[in-house]
């Protein structure tokens, strides 16, 4: 079975020690749903625009945001696909596991998700039946050869093997991720949409594993912010003891450094609410924050469009509307079947 290989250094220790402070004061901050949802389609734009931009894809921030409101853009079809795909992704992230468990089949899924419309029908979701190199296509010069094309299913199963043991689930997360992200690589599964597939694979271990379950983080911002550095420290991995310290010490410090963004403007919102109104947040449902969301973007949601998108009587559909009403969170306007919902 396959087993990492890697130091904890002071370095790395330190990042994950600021990590865990950091965590634990944004699960304890006061934060209505209204910022929740903003700050978590925040994160879900950043991350689709850099995660496809580090690919090359040349759509800009304000353009991914577009298409994240649903609004058409002048862009090539495949540009457009990309980050569609790589949003509706990060929109389904907890729709995306078997039980908890990441399996083949679900780092299938994930890279179908991620290639419709981008790669041909024999290659998406496919594990890649021919060799490809990684080069510079001006001067030719090859960086890196992945295995065999015969080599990937095994090399896949001893991945995926490790994933869900033992060792890996007592691991911290970050370090999972970490690891997780640099081992795909290096087999390079696909013909295609490795490096996204990566990169959404070490966000869903995070999800998965309690670290990021509001979803306001976005590590693929960090990577994009520098791209050589993140290249440079992926490809310095000695290819003979394959030992992954330096790029454990990089991933992580990029962990620390997003979440702590994250906690400065979860503290400056808290910030402002005074002492006597803290109750503790409030806790809503999955479908409950989704609403939220559509009302974020579209400005706000009506009974039949909550029916339709989560398939609810009429009866199931006023249940969610009334307990977000109880709340505080919505607002209605208008009677009768002219009835919307806004954020309070």
């Amino acid at each position: 079975m396959f087993k990492p290989k890697y130091t904890i250094t002071p370095a790395s220790l330190n990042n994950l020690i600021n990590t865990t402070g950091a965590k634990a004061l944004i699960d304890n901050a006061y934060l209505i749903p209204k910022w929740e949802v903003a700050l978590r389609r925040e994160a879900l734009i950043k991350n689709a625009h850099a995660s496809t931009a580090i690919e090359g894809n040349p759509l800009s921030l304000e353009q991914v945001s577009e298409l994240a409101k649903g609004r058409d853009i002048m862009a090539t079809r495949k540009a457009k696909a990309e980050v569609l795909n790589y949003l509706k992704l990060l929109e389904d992230l907890p729709n995306m596991s078997e039980d908890g468990r990441i399996t083949e089949k679900v780092i299938l899924k994930i890279h179908r998700l991620l290639t419709k419309d981008v790669l041909e029908n024999a290659d998406s979701g496919i594990y890649r039946s021919r060799q490809v190199v990684i080069g510079n296509r001006i001067t030719g010069v090859i960086t890196f050869r992945p295995p065999d094309a015969k080599d990937v299913p095994v090399l896949m199963k001893e991945f995926v093997k490790w994933l869900i043991s033992k060792d890996a689930l007592e691991t911290n997360p970050a370090l999972t991720a970490g690891i997780s992200h640099y081992e795909f690589v290096k087999i390079h599964p696909f013909i295609d949409g490795n490096g996204r597939t990566a990169r959404a694979l070490a966000s869903l271990i995070l999800f998965l594993r309690g670290f990021d379950t509001k979803r306001f983080f976005a590590l693929d911002d960090y990577y994009d912010s520098d791209r050589q550095s993140y290249y440079r420290v992926l490809q310095g991995v000695d290819p003979k003891t394959l030992d992954i310290t330096k790029w454990l010490e990089y991933f992580t410090y990029g962990v620390a450094f997003q979440i702590d963004k994250v906690k400065e403007r979860v503290l400056s919102l808290s910030r402002d609410i005074k002492r006597k109104q803290l109750k503790g947040q409030i806790a809503l449902t999955e479908r409950q924050m989704k609403i939220l969301e559509i009302i974020n973007t579209h400005g706000y949601v009506t009974n039949r469009a909550i029916r339709e998108m989560f398939k609810l009587s009429d009866e199931g559909a006023l249940k969610e509307i009334n307990k977000l009403l109880s709340l505080g969170v919505i607002k209605p306007e208008g009677r009768g079947r002219s009835i919307r919902y806004f954020l309070a």
